[in-house]
């Protein structure tokens, strides 16, 4: 008996299936207009944002204007974001923000949006585009709506976009200064450029004391190999970049190699001490 249900139910769940497959195949190759946004929000509100959005995609035009038009174009770009479609997603909400500046749904669209440009952020290492475009829209969110319940979320990941941004700048800078290593010293000049531009732009940072230490090295390597009419300013920013690094990290996990370099340029620094008595 128990079998005999068990069967009977999953050929009932068969034919609803079929059934309700039939209907929206019925009603999307139809031009009744109202019963394609019927079905679209009876879909939607199941679950099936891709069915849905097919619907939605053939209506959303004709609503322009009508005062359904604001609940079915929310509907439109969300359902883009629920499939996973983002760039479809973001250039839908920010359409709907255009169209309704107002909504009620103008909050959570703005934060859709920006989540959307979020999701598309590829890793650090590659072109940035769509990071910066996903930081512009949520810092945007974060400014107009500090009182919304996204709020805490569009934070989180705006910081965690923007230390994918300076890992970025970081690795650059880090790469620089492992190829100066090599002797060739324009690229121990290219890594203390990009050193001290990421020091600047980026004080706070998790990659800062990183930074500090490898200006250390930049700027030992490139002091230690340079001609010798340019050595002993090259010497005394070694000298300053080891002083930089002990001012804001007193306790720096780098203490021992620092040391070991700046042990190097004290050496060479008290040469140019003794030739300068003894010319005396």
């Amino acid at each position: 008996m128990f079998f005999r249900t068990k069967h009977l139910f999953f050929l009932l769940t068969i034919l609803i299936a079929l059934n309700s497959c039939g209907e929206y195949q019925k009603v999307l190759k139809k031009p009744n207009t109202n019963a394609k946004y019927e079905l679209a929000e009876k879909l939607y509100k199941e679950g099936d944002f891709k069915k849905a959005n097919r619907l939605l995609e053939q209506i959303a035009p004709g609503y322009v204007g009508k005062p359904q038009g604001e609940r079915v174009m929310f509907f439109f770009a969300n359902s883009y974001f629920e499939i996973k479609d983002y760039n479809f997603s973001g250039y839908q909400f920010e359409r709907f923000l255009k169209s309704y500046p107002k909504s009620d749904k103008a909050s959570e669209a703005a934060f859709l949006g920006a989540k959307s440009y979020y999701m598309l952020s590829p890793r650090y290492s590659v072109d940035q585009t769509d990071t910066d475009k996903a930081l512009v829209k949520l810092q945007l969110f974060i400014n107009m709506y500090p009182e919304s319940e996204f709020f805490a979320e569009a934070n989180i990941m705006a910081k965690e976009l923007t230390t994918k941004k300076e890992q970025k700048a970081f690795e650059v800078a880090k790469q620089f200064t492992k190829l100066g290593k090599s002797y060739i010293l324009e690229y121990s000049v290219s890594a203390i450029a990009a050193l001290d531009n990421f020091i600047s732009d980026n004080p706070g940072s998790i990659f800062y004391e990183d930074a500090l230490y490898l200006k250390i090295e930049a700027t030992t390597n490139l002091a230690l190999n340079s001609t010798e009419n340019r050595k002993k300013e090259r010497l005394d920013a070694a000298k300053l970049a080891y002083n930089n690094l002990f001012k804001y990290f007193p306790g720096t996990k780098y203490a021992e190699v620092a040391n070991d370099l700046i042990k190097k340029v004290d050496e060479q620094l008290n040469n140019y001490s003794e030739q300068k008595t003894l010319s005396k």
